[in-house]
């Protein structure tokens, strides 16, 4: 089991000592706790960055309607990044989430479209594909491309060094 420690603070966003690692290993391994988000997620940053990167490379542009299938705290993040940027977002996710979730989404502009709780996570998917197709919105893919795990690399790992001074 591994238990945490706060080991630093700047602002609201803690970043925690992981102090009991399976194995032999004198490496400081540090987690930084991202629910001070604006939308209360680690997802904020990939779904900044992935928005950030489609804008830079041309693919979209302010207004565009973008879509996802998500089942939380992507869609949420996703929401959230796209109210600040100016975009339109789509959301397609199984009927039977929670209520509170969808709240959020709405509560930041997104449009949200059900499929049935049979159809899951592999029927948003494939709604959004067609959606994309007819030429309604652009699929933002956030888990199959670089920029997820690129928006950690590109921020949290920065603002990690940057709060532990590097030690």
């Amino acid at each position: 089991m591994v238990y945490p420690t706060i080991e630093h603070t700047v602002g609201h966003t803690p970043l925690v000592r992981l102090q009991r690692i399976p194995g032999e290993s004198s490496n400081t391994i540090l987690g930084k706790l991202e629910g001070n988000n604006p939308a209360g997620s680690v997802k904020d940053r990939p779904a900044m960055s992935k928005i950030n990167e489609m804008k830079s490379r041309g693919v979209i542009a302010p207004g565009d309607t973008l879509i996802e299938a998500t089942i939380g705290n992507t869609g949420i993040a996703l929401t959230m990044a796209a109210a600040v940027k100016g975009y339109r977002l789509k959301l397609i996710m199984p009927s039977n989430l929670s209520e509170e979730g969808k709240g959020a989404m709405r509560a930041y502009g997104a449009e949200l479209i059900d499929v049935s709780r049979e159809q899951g996570m592999e029927g948003a998917r494939d709604l959004a594909l067609r959606m994309q197709s007819s030429g309604e919105c652009l699929v933002l893919k956030l888990f199959a491309k670089s920029d997820n795990p690129g928006g950690h690399f590109a921020t949290t790992g920065p603002k990690i060094w940057e709060q532990t001074r590097g030690t």
